[in-house]
């Protein structure tokens, strides 16, 4: 065979240069960013609106006066018509779009018969022992109240009906789990309830989430008083896409058996309702979340799949476009996930368009160009993490990963040209490509006395490729963990620290799962026969997913939770990020400073929690707001930590809501405490308990305090993490008595000796009394008579601050503890508007009675309260 043509020394070397040091001018992303700080003021700067069009027509006028010259007066005075129109819009939007208060005088938990119709199909969920819930969202036609007319209301309501389980009673019929479609028309009796945040800070907001989505009104009802009428009621291209959506479900569920079906309904189509939060929580720990929701990386995937598919098909490159952006269209529109779809596939479009224009290099002015337009279309989407989220990780990879590549391996590509032609010309090449050319034809000539020379220039090629794909799939994953580290701290409370091993493995497979998983459901509908091979090859790249998801988020290392940055952190996190945009096309030392700036940023926030916000010398006490429920949060005088409690659910019902994760850390994050030294347990009733493993495992508490152990599942599982994760278990006994941080703490309940039940009682409640100085607080969990009279008899306590036992109820607060302790003030935690009716009428009647000034949860979300060793003083409900 004839050798492959060799040279010693590449002739007559290229002197252009490597890499396009100047930045490309991005006028829309600049538009964008004028826009949105414009969208900012006028959110935190109010000003009639008159003064913002006069100022707006002024800069605009301007601007065009000096258009012409294209100088630094015109650009900014033009950007400063941008951000004008902003905050004009957002003032204009935000008086447009108030609350819709047409349900409210009905919200009263009384029964009413309400009519409407389905907007939002039924999901069926867990509800309490043998329930079923269903959640769907309802339009109301009209409303019927006790000795009324129709009166005509049109306004959104997320209607749960519950209904019992056909196991748990035999003679169930059909209709109790007969889910509600889109349009159907309802009559039922129903209980409608205002939504309400938890008034905590750090809280997710809710009701604003709820009214962006039309709804106002919560509302439950039993599936036996739910009637349907005939007719229908809604729009019928939506009804279209319901039907379609619904039956490719239901073809999910048919070709994969239901592990596997819930996850390709959440990966591909974006149906969610069957996957469950331990699930979630894995995915979320390993840094790999996006993979289990459809996101912008799924319209990617189809994009690419969809363009180099129809080019192979010789389709022209508009044409292929054209069918492209169709494809990425119709998949948002069929995966019901909203916003951030449609929003990757607008950028999608944009970007596809400026190919067409010969604009490849524009990808950050398209996107300036898309965060513009969807501004434009609703400035309110500038302030949800979601928005956020997506447009920096576009942003991040165009102005950050995209340079480096082009500086690295996109060079080492260049190498490969023309890999097969005989005639190595060098000539056209910079230096370090030529000669990395030449070592891989050095290397090809070497294999060729074993393969020949036509397979070892393929071998040298894909092997070469292979490799490169791998180095850009490391890079891009690696920048991507370091920018998103900033908003992943911010709003997630999460340090992805092994998020780059795990995307680097999961989002390859991810390719094979998208394509293999979409073409198994259409050929399903046809054969499904013919949908076996690509169903085994989703099969196994999802098993390869979930598989890697689990291992990596099973470390200890996954699952590290941060505070909220502080102010500094966040601006020096911000500009380490600004300043590794600005560098990546630079010079090498300048942009490797950006790359080092950015990754000690990413490291800080992980690494170097921020300053707790509490006072020194005080002895702090929170009652934090949980709904029905106990969580305090003790703050010692040298700063040490103590959380008795975490709410939860009553009666252990299922719930979507982990209180611990979803209501307690987050104040506690949002205080910058990112451990805890102590964690007391008051009694095994689960809406003290029920948030407890989540802050067991985001706070990892020194000790865990608990008093009497009845027979309890839920209590020996919490014992069980405890001991898995380090925690050391401490049993505290009626007689107890140390110090913590400055403060005294005597245990006055339970004794030794005391007998247990069968289950959990209010009467096992652990009471604590906490002093500092000539003050303390007394801390009764839902400790009953028999128990407050005991303490009154043998301790004789006094405090000047009381936890009211039972959430207010008659069980407790007897005039026995009270003239033992006699409080000055005393906090109720207790859901608002709760079905218990508490706090009861004559427990307030004799606090009142006993010149007790009283809080409540329910009314002052959290309060905080001080004491300094002289007096307690209340703060501002809600605030450190």
């Amino acid at each position: 065979m004839p050798p492959l043509p060799l040279i010693a020394k590449p002739p007559a070397l290229s002197t252009k240069p490597e890499f396009q040091l100047r930045p490309t001018r991005q006028p829309m992303l600049w538009a964008a960013l004028s826009y949105s700080l414009g969208i900012i003021a006028g959110v935190h700067a109010w000003r009639p609106a008159s003064w913002w069009v006069a100022a707006g027509v002024a800069f605009l006028a301007a601007g065009l006066f000096f258009v012409r010259r294209r100088n630094l007066l015109s650009v900014t005075l033009a950007l400063g018509g941008f951000f004008l129109a902003g905050a004009l819009h957002i003032q204009l939007r935000g008086s447009t779009n108030a609350l819709d208060t047409s349900l409210e005088p009905f919200a009263d938990g009384q029964p009413v018969e309400m009519t409407g119709h389905v907007i939002r199909e039924g999901k069926f969920r867990e509800g309490t022992p043998n329930e079923i819930r269903q959640t769907l969202d309802v339009e109301t036609e009209e409303i019927i109240t006790e000795n009324s007319k129709p009166i005509p209301v049109h306004s959104g309501v997320r209607l749960g009906i519950y209904s019992t389980r056909p196991e748990a009673v035999p003679q169930a019929t059909e209709a109790t789990t007969t889910p509600f479609h889109y349009g159907e028309r309802l009559r039922l009796r129903v209980k409608l309830k205002l939504p309400r945040n938890f008034r905590n800070p750090g809280a997710f907001d809710y009701q604003g989430y709820l009214t962006a989505n039309g709804i106002s009104t919560l509302g439950s009802a039993k599936a036996e008083d739910v009637e349907l009428l005939p007719g229908f009621a809604g729009n019928r291209l939506e009804l279209f896409r319901t039907r379609i959506h619904s039956s490719i479900i239901a073809k999910v569920h048919e070709l994969w058996p239901p592990p596997q079906a819930a996850l390709i309904d959440a990966m591909v189509i974006g149906e969610e309702a069957f996957i469950d939060r331990d699930t979630r929580v894995d995915f979320q720990r390993s840094g790999t979340y996006h993979i289990l929701v459809v996101s912008g990386m799924n319209v990617t995937i189809l994009a690419f799949v969809a363009f180099w598919t129809l080019r192979r098909l010789r389709l022209g490159d508009v044409p292929a476009t054209l069918l492209t952006i169709f494809f990425c269209v119709a998949y948002a529109f069929l995966t019901e996930v909203g916003a951030p779809v449609w929003r990757a596939t607008l950028m999608c479009a944009i970007y596809l368009g400026t190919r067409l224009l010969y604009r490849d290099r524009a990808m950050v002015n398209a996107l300036g160009a898309a965060a513009l337009g969807l501004l434009v279309f609703d400035p309110r989407q500038l302030f949800t993490a979601s928005f956020q989220m997506t447009f920096l990780c576009v942003l991040i990879v165009a102005a950050i990963g995209l340079p480096l590549i082009e500086r690295t391996s996109r060079l080492c590509r260049q190498a490969l040209t023309h890999w097969d032609a005989s005639n190595n010309d060098y000539s056209s090449l910079p230096p370090r490509v030529a000669q990395f050319r030449l070592d891989l034809r050095l290397l090809a000539q070497q294999l060729a006395r074993f393969i020949g020379n036509p397979w070892s220039l393929r071998l040298v090629r894909t092997v070469t490729i292979i490799f490169l794909a791998a180095f850009e799939l490391l890079l891009v994953s690696a920048v991507m963990q370091m920018g998103l580290a900033l908003p992943m701290a911010y709003y997630f409370h999460r340090a992805t620290t092994i998020g780059l091993p795990a995307n680097v493995a999961v989002v390859p497979l991810t390719q094979l799962l998208m394509p293999a998983a979409i073409l198994t459901i259409a050929l399903g509908y046809v054969s499904p026969l013919l949908a076996k091979l690509p169903a085994l090859l989703t099969t196994f790249a999802l098993q390869a997913i979930t598989g890697t998801v689990h291992g990596l988020g099973g470390l200890r290392l996954a699952d590290l939770r941060v505070a909220t940055p502080s102010l500094v952190m966040t601006a020096a996190a911000s500009a380490a990020l600004i300043l590794a945009m600005l560098c990546a096309r630079r010079r090498a030392p300048l942009a490797l400073a950006g790359m080092i700036a950015l990754l000690l940023a990413s490291l800080a926030l992980a690494f170097l929690p921020p300053k707790p916000k509490t006072r020194a010398g005080l002895l702090e006490l929170t009652s934090i707001d949980v709904g029905e429920g106990d969580a305090i949060l003790l703050v010692t005088p040298q700063g040490r930590t103590l959380l008795i409690d975490a709410g939860g659910p009553i009666w252990g019902a299922g719930s979507q809501l982990d209180f611990g994760e979803d209501v307690v850390a987050p104040y506690l994050w949002t205080r910058g405490i990112s451990r805890l030294d102590a964690v007391a347990i008051s009694h095994g009733h689960s809406d003290h308990i029920g948030g407890l493993p989540a802050i067991l495992k985001d706070f990892r508490p020194k000790e865990l305090w608990i008093g009497l152990l009845p027979p309890s599942r839920a209590l020996e599982n919490i014992i069980a993490e405890a001991n898995t994760l380090g925690i050391k278990v401490v049993r505290h006994w009626e007689g107890d008595e140390f110090e913590l941080g400055g403060a005294k703490v005597d245990v006055l309940f339970p004794p030794q000796n005391w007998p247990t039940g069968m289950e959990p009682t209010n009467n096992d409640s652990m009471v604590l009394q906490v002093s500092y100085g000539a003050t303390s607080v007394l801390l009764e969990g839902d400790a009953e008579k028999a128990v407050e009279r005991r303490i009154a008899t043998l301790h004789h306590p006094h405090a000047d601050l009381l936890k009211v036992g039972h959430h207010g109820s008659a069980t407790s607060t007897t005039p026995e503890i009270l003239q033992s302790v006699k409080p000055s003030l005393a906090v109720i935690s207790v859901g608002f508007r709760n079905s218990f009716g508490l706090p009861k009428a004559d427990v307030l009647e004799r606090l009142q009675n006993s010149g007790v000034r009283v809080y409540r949860t329910d009314v002052n979300g959290a309060v905080t309260f001080y004491l300094d060793g002289h007096s307690v003083t209340p703060a501002q409900p809600g605030l450190p």
